[in-house]
């Protein structure tokens, strides 16, 4: 694995925000794998207790239940704490259409609270998850960082408003940030039920029920999907890193572009559910057509490598929802 040769000082405690989600719970894991101190802090707002119900017993392991809204709350959880992974935020562009002023609630607010309560306790790096929806309408392919477009949902315009406040708190405060622009993750523990679960896990969820899964727009948009296990690698490596990267974002993602349509042949070929046909749909407003990253700053500056490939991936997480789901 690429994450599990970065050692972290003896003794060092983190704080995963959203540390029930998807990431976040998967992180916990890594993290205690390792043999390492975690406090979750997490509202259960989008994660699940499912997901971290394996770690309470781990007398490494704290799980404080509250909102990022709530400065108090922030700042008891970064007591004692050396590293920051913040990966709490309510995700989904078309929901954020309809929820704007709640995205900047959580996703603003919520971010600078901690980035605040960090820089009070001493944290010694924030890590904190931005997006690939901060390039917008920028035709460019690869992405590249410093070659952003106008942000196309107010999910986007949250993670592009983070990662400035990510400079500031740098530059003005003298905590050392990290922005990690995540295009596409996938793997084990991802929701695949609800309105705005991401397209993977929907994916092998129909199709394991014996349903055409729903493609919106041509089936043509492409999406650099990234494994899970890179993004924690990506995390980890970033909290380890030099005071030199500080205030900086790195695209993290695996360099490479499928197709929706590629993508659901390989999952329905995998399953031996070829003849299951998807069912095409309008497109949905705010989405970005392409998207594929260049991971060249990541790999010079974080030693980001990005060691699972997409189809590695794609197989090892359609066998975790075959003996989960």
């Amino acid at each position: 694995m690429g994450y599990k040769n970065v050692v972290f000082p003896e003794g060092s405690k983190f704080l995963v925000t959203g540390g029930a989600g998807f990431i976040g719970s998967n992180l916990c894991e890594a993290l205690l794998e390792m043999g390492y101190k975690v406090r979750c802090l997490d509202n259960l707002s989008n994660g699940f207790y499912r997901n971290i119900k394996p770690f309470i017993s781990n007398e490494s392991f704290e799980f404080f239940n509250g909102t990022i809204t709530d400065y108090e709350v922030c700042d008891n959880a970064c007591n004692g704490v050396d590293y920051v992974l913040h990966q709490a935020a309510w995700g989904s562009v078309p929901r954020s259409i309809e929820m704007p002023v709640y995205y900047e609630e959580v996703n603003i607010k919520g971010t600078v609270n901690m980035m605040e309560a960090s820089v009070k306790n001493n944290v010694k790096k924030f890590v904190y998850a931005s997006s690939s929806s901060v390039y917008g309408d920028s035709p460019t392919l690869p992405k590249v960082e410093g070659d952003e477009g106008n942000v196309l949902s107010p999910y986007a315009l949250t993670k592009k408003v983070d990662e400035e406040y990510g400079k500031i708190y740098a530059r003005l405060y003298g905590l050392e940030t990290v922005g990690l622009r995540y295009f596409n993750v996938f793997g084990r523990k991802q929701n695949p039920d609800g309105a705005y679960a991401a397209v993977i896990p929907k994916f092998i969820l129909s199709l394991l029920n014996n349903q055409s899964p729903v493609i919106n727009g041509d089936g043509k948009t492409s999406r650099d999907f990234t494994y899970i296990d890179n993004v924690i690698e990506a995390n980890l490596k970033a909290a380890i890193s030099g005071s030199n990267v500080s205030g900086n974002a790195y695209n993290i993602a695996a360099g490479g572009r499928i197709s929706l349509n590629d993508l659901h042949g390989v999952i329905s070929e995998y399953l031996g559910k070829k003849n299951i046909m998807p069912i095409y749909r309008e497109e949905r407003a705010g989405d970005i057509k392409h998207s594929n990253a260049s991971i060249s700053n990541a790999n010079n500056d974080l030693g980001y490598n990005a060691n699972i490939n997409f189809y590695d991936g794609i197989k090892k997480t359609i066998d975790w929802y075959k003996e989960t789901v």
